[in-house]
C-alpha cells in the first residue's frame, strides 16, 4: 500500500513503548471470552481475581453513600477516616505504629505503583525486581524510563529475593531500589520474617530504596505474613483491598511511606489522578468490619489450594513453587513443553481450561511454567482437574 503523504507525516508513537510488553494473563481473558462468546465451556484459572463479591458491608456503605447524592472529590492522599483505619490495621494486624499522616490511598495498587516509582526513581535507575515476578513492575518502570534489573529466583535459596542477591547484583552495578513481594505473585511463596528484615538491612546499609509488595496480605495457610514496616520504617508498603477484602474492581488500594515523601506524593496524586474514587474510598472503610465473611471466603481457598495440590500431581504436573499464601500455583511443566504460551492456548482450545502462561512472569524460565488462580469455585477446581486429566493423558 502506497503511503499517502499524511501517513508521512503522522506522529510516532513514544519510543519506550515498544519495550511495553503487553499482559499476557489479560490476553488469556480476552481469548477465554471469545471462545465462551461462541457458546464453549472455560474455566477461569487465568486471573488473580476473587470469585466472591464485595464484602456486604462494603456494598451497603456505597449504597449509602450513593444515596446521599453527592459522589465528589476527596482530599488526594484519600479520606481522613480510611487512613486512620488503615494506620489501626497495622498496629492490630503487625504491632506496628504508624502515623495516619504517612498512608496514602491510591486508585489501586497499580496506581500506587506509579506514584511510588514516579517519586523514588528518575529515568534511567536502576530497580531490583525477581524473576519470576508479576508482570507490570517491568512494564511500569519501562514506561517510566526506569532501567529493571532481574534477579532470577533459585530454588536453593526458596524461591525469594535475598540480601546476598541483592548484594552481588549491587556490586555488579549499582542499583537504586529492590521491590519485593510477599506473598508472590505467580507463585504464593512467602518471604520469612527473618529474610525479610535481612532485605530491609541491605537496603539501608548500601542507601537502596525498599518497596515491599503486600497486596496479598490475609491470604496464608500457615504462618501469617510479615510487613516489612516491622523491621524498616523508611520502607514504601503497597497494599490492596482487592485481593483479601475482594474489592478487585472498586480500584482502591494505599501506600504507607516516610514522612519526608508524602508531600512529593501528594503533589503527584493531585495531578495525576486528583483523588481516589469517594465510594470506594467509603465502601473500604466498611470493608475492615467484615472480617468473619472474609475469612470463610479465604477458608474456601484453602480448601481449592489443598485439593490442588493433592490432585495435579496425579496429571503429571508435580513440580510447583511453595504454595505458602495468595491464590495461585505456579508450576514447572517441561515434562510436557518449553512453549507455555503455545500450551497455555492449546489448553484453552482443547480443554476448555484458561491460566496464564509462565513467560508472563519470567522471561527467562517462564517458557516452562503455567500459573493457575484457584481464586475460584471448588467446582471449577475439580473441573479443572478433571479436564486436564482427559487433555494431557
Amino acid at each position: 500500500m502506497t503511503k499517502t503523504s499524511a501517513d508521512l507525516h503522522s506522529p510516532l508513537i513514544a519510543r519506550r513503548m515498544d519495550r511495553v510488553a503487553s499482559f499476557l494473563a489479560m490476553d488469556v481473558l480476552s481469548a477465554a471470552a471469545a471462545k465462551e462468546r461462541r457458546g464453549d465451556s472455560v474455566i477461569h484459572m487465568e486471573v488473580g481475581q476473587p470469585s466472591a463479591p464485595a464484602p456486604r458491608a462494603a456494598r451497603e456503605a456505597a449504597k449509602a453513600a450513593l444515596d446521599l447524592g453527592r459522589i465528589g472529590y476527596t482530599e488526594a492522599l484519600g479520606i481522613s477516616a480510611l487512613r486512620e483505619r488503615i494506620a489501626r490495621h497495622y498496629r492490630d494486624a503487625y504491632g506496628v505504629s504508624i502515623a495516619p499522616e504517612r498512608v496514602v490511598v491510591t486508585t489501586g495498587s497499580s496506581a500506587g505503583f506509579v506514584l511510588a516509582f514516579l517519586s523514588l526513581f528518575d529515568p534511567g535507575q536502576r530497580v531490583a525486581i525477581t524473576a519470576p515476578g508479576y508482570p507490570a513492575y517491568r512494564n511500569i518502570l519501562e514506561a517510566l524510563g526506569i532501567e529493571p534489573v532481574t534477579i532470577p529466583l533459585a530454588k536453593a535459596d526458596g524461591w525469594i529475593m535475598t540480601a546476598q542477591a541483592i548484594e552481588k547484583a549491587h556490586a555488579e552495578k549499582p542499583l537504586h531500589g529492590i521491590l519485593a513481594m510477599s506473598p508472590a505473585n505467580p507463585s504464593g511463596t512467602m518471604i520469612g520474617r527473618k529474610a525479610l528484615a535481612e532485605l530491609g538491612e541491605t537496603c539501608r546499609r548500601l542507601g537502596l530504596w525498599f518497596v515491599s509488595d503486600e497486596i496479598y496480605h490475609g491470604l496464608t495457610y500457615g504462618e501469617a505474613a510479615s510487613t516489612a514496616l516491622a523491621s524498616d520504617d523508611d520502607a514504601v508498603v503497597i497494599n490492596s483491598f482487592s485481593k483479601y477484602y475482594c474489592m478487585t474492581g472498586w480500584r482502591i488500594g494505599w501506600i504507607v511511606v516516610p514522612d519526608r515523601l508524602v508531600r512529593p506524593i501528594e503533589r503527584l496524586a493531585q495531578n495525576l489522578y486528583i483523588s481516589p474514587p469517594y465510594l470506594s474510598q467509603v465502601a473500604a472503610l466498611a470493608a475492615f468490619d467484615a472480617a468473619e465473611e472474609l475469612e470463610a471466603v479465604k477458608a474456601g481457598y484453602a480448601r481449592n489450594r489443598a485439593y490442588l495440590l493433592e490432585e495435579l500431581p496425579k496429571v503429571g504436573i508435580t513440580e510447583m513453587h511453595p504454595v505458602d499464601g495468595a491464590f495461585y500455583i505456579y508450576a514447572d511443566i517441561a515434562r510436557f513443553t518449553n512453549d507455555s504460551i503455545g500450551f497455555s492456548r492449546r489448553m484453552l482450545e482443547e480443554a476448555g481450561v484458561a491460566a496464564t502462561p509462565g513467560l508472563d512472569f519470567d522471561p527467562i524460565e517462564g517458557s516452562h511454567y503455567m500459573r493457575f488462580s484457584f481464586a475460584g469455585s471448588e467446582n471449577d477446581c475439580r473441573e479443572t482437574v478433571a479436564r486436564l486429566k482427559e487433555w494431557l493423558r
